[in-house]
């Protein structure tokens, strides 16, 4: 298993800092977003080069992108903004491997129309799971013909909203390049120890075979996120678990600021 970081923690100018700042706390991959070369996540155009410039920076570091972010609302309700994405989406499916990586997360979406990280009362609905599986259909059919994976992650707010929702849809996608990203910070809001424990090994059960990425992320005793190391989940156990299922992929520290960077990657080595 290797040890990075989302490369947007660090707020620099230039993409060469933020690598360097990387390299500085000790990890060794990063979870890569546009917006770190001075465009939008979901860029409306990428210029020629700027994906060979991003690979050799990171080979001149020997660092790794384990993905890129490709997160955009997949059942927003402005058909216009969906299609916006989609259209973002194929950019970044073009050129990842141009920039050294292989994988794309992606957000399965939320009926509120104001933010895709906030749930609505409507992401349970037939209708949402319809809606995201058309998207989801177009954006497989890109992937598949770049070869690239695009990755799903289990999130409370969702549409995807569970580990069994995850494997649903990649049952019913039936597609090689529909994989998963886990943070078990995203399973739960407030739980016991058992219980947390028990989604732990549910979701790794369920997903193994399709995880690529796990979230490094906590969540404090009244819900609300923390760096890895300063929450209820418990690392040692997810370790475990993910040394017995023989995860070998990467770990990215997420939901932190950039003070808290070199703490985590310390706690993260000694429980990792």
């Amino acid at each position: 298993m290797q040890l990075g970081i989302f490369a947007k923690t660090y707020h620099r100018l230039h993409l060469s800092e933020i690598l360097d700042a990387v390299c500085d706390d000790g990890f060794k991959s990063v979870q890569f977003n546009m917006a770190c070369v001075g465009l939008k996540s979901m860029p409306d155009s990428i210029p020629n080069g700027l994906p060979q410039q991003i690979a050799l920076e990171l080979r001149t570091r020997n660092l790794k992108m384990a993905a890129i972010s490709g997160t955009f609302n997949m059942i927003h309700p402005d058909q216009t903004l969906k299609q916006a994405g989609l259209d973002s989406l194929a950019l970044l499916i073009q050129h990842a491997r141009l920039m050294g990586t292989s994988s794309i997360t992606l957000c399965t979406g939320s009926k509120n129309a104001n933010d895709m990280w906030h749930d609505h009362p409507e992401n349970n609905s037939r209708v949402a799971w319809q809606e995201l599986c058309e998207t989801m259909q177009k954006a497989i059919q890109m992937a598949e013909s770049a070869h690239v994976d695009l990755l799903i992650e289990p999130e409370l707010s969702n549409v995807v909203n569970t580990t069994q929702k995850a494997k649903q849809l990649i049952t019913e996608m039936q597609s090689q390049h529909l994989k998963v990203v886990f943070d078990p910070a995203n399973l739960f809001e407030v739980a016991t120890p058992k219980e947390i424990e028990y989604l732990i090994q549910e979701g790794l059960d369920l997903l193994g075979e399709h995880l690529v990425i796990v979230h490094a992320k906590d969540r404090k005793i009244d819900g609300t996120f923390a760096a890895a190391g300063l929450g209820v989940v418990p690392y040692p156990f997810l370790m475990n678990t993910l040394n017995t299922i023989g995860f070998d992929g990467d770990i990215i520290a997420h939901g932190l600021t950039e003070a808290e960077a070199l703490p985590c990657r310390l706690f993260c080595n000694n429980n990792c």
